[in-house]
């Protein structure tokens, strides 16, 4: 289908920006890599009368270490998370989903801060994001504002980004020494929305037991799950069998599917146990140094 007539706006700055955004209100949509954005449209699913394209704000395509922290802007693409140095050797979690992420097509285009703020549940880096405990800076007519991943998705499709707003920054912890972590993604086939999807990382202190643990979970609910319980219960404990058979347990308690046409909901919850112990096994491995 052919999306509806809008009126399409390019501005040189952020500032403009979020001018054009706290002008046009409700009625306007951002514009970065556009693989969420444009099929909704195609579709009718949205009918945004104002496009506001940030492709051209200089400034925005920083992937970079600083201050504790990865700071990722608004315009890195899928790819350029697929080729660093940095994301290869400190955050194999996230080369992990990018690389599960559609085709090379999409991936040279799509950008990870337009996979957050869509809100979508199926996405991958939702999931990744709140096993790494990621902040989200964001900026609008009222200045810049950090929220916690945890506190960024509201309901489906809905985030905490009001109209006037830009995600601008992913910040991300790098994490301590001994840490690693790992993506599971059930698909139909390559590139879809996972039918069910687990992002897990872990550390591990000097003695080999897990020191901390994050887990997020990918379709499995209205909005992206944390498993806090399946974190906390990892806590201070050897990663043997039994430790992970019981955080994917806890897991799956935590999800919340609905059967649907890719799968049904007792199979798409022994799932989320299965991939979970999965992806802690890998994660494990890797923060011991191991393939």
């Amino acid at each position: 289908m052919i999306p509806p007539s809008f009126e399409y706006h390019a501005p040189g700055s952020l500032a403009d920006a979020i001018g054009l955004l706290k002008q046009h209100g409700d009625e306007a949509k951002i514009l970065s890599g556009g693989h969420s954005l444009v099929p909704l449209m195609k579709m009718r699913f949205a009918a945004p009368a104002h496009i506001v394209d940030i492709n051209d704000i200089p400034g925005l395509d920083y992937l970079k270490e600083e201050g504790g922290h990865l700071r990722i802007g608004a315009l890195v693409r899928e790819a350029d998370l697929e080729a660093s140095a940095v994301i290869a050797a400190k955050f194999p979690l996230i080369l992990d989903a990018t690389k599960l992420i559609a085709d090379p097509q999409v991936r040279n285009r799509a950008t990870i801060a337009g996979n957050l703020a869509h809100g979508d549940p199926a996405n991958d880096h939702p999931a990744v994001m709140l096993a790494l405990d990621a902040e989200l800076v964001i900026e609008g007519s009222g200045g810049e504002r950090v929220v916690p991943i945890t506190k960024f998705f509201v309901d489906t499709f809905e985030t905490a980004l009001a109209s006037d707003e830009v995600l601008k920054e992913v910040r991300i912890p790098i994490p301590p020494a001994k840490s690693g972590g790992a993506y599971f993604k059930l698909e139909r086939r390559v590139g879809d929305f996972a039918i069910v999807g687990v992002a897990a990382q872990v550390s591990l202190d000097g003695a080999g037991n897990i020191q901390s643990a994050g887990i997020g979970l990918t379709n499995v609910g209205p909005m992206p799950i944390k498993a806090e319980a399946a974190e906390a219960s990892l806590a201070g404990k050897a990663p043997n069998d039994a430790t992970l058979q019981q955080a994917g347990q806890l897991a799956a308690d935590a999800s919340k599917p609905v059967t649907d046409n890719r799968a049904p909901e007792d199979y798409k919850r022994a799932m989320v146990k299965e991939l979970t112990i999965r992806a802690l096994r890998r994660a494990v491995s890797r923060a011991e140094g191991g393939n």
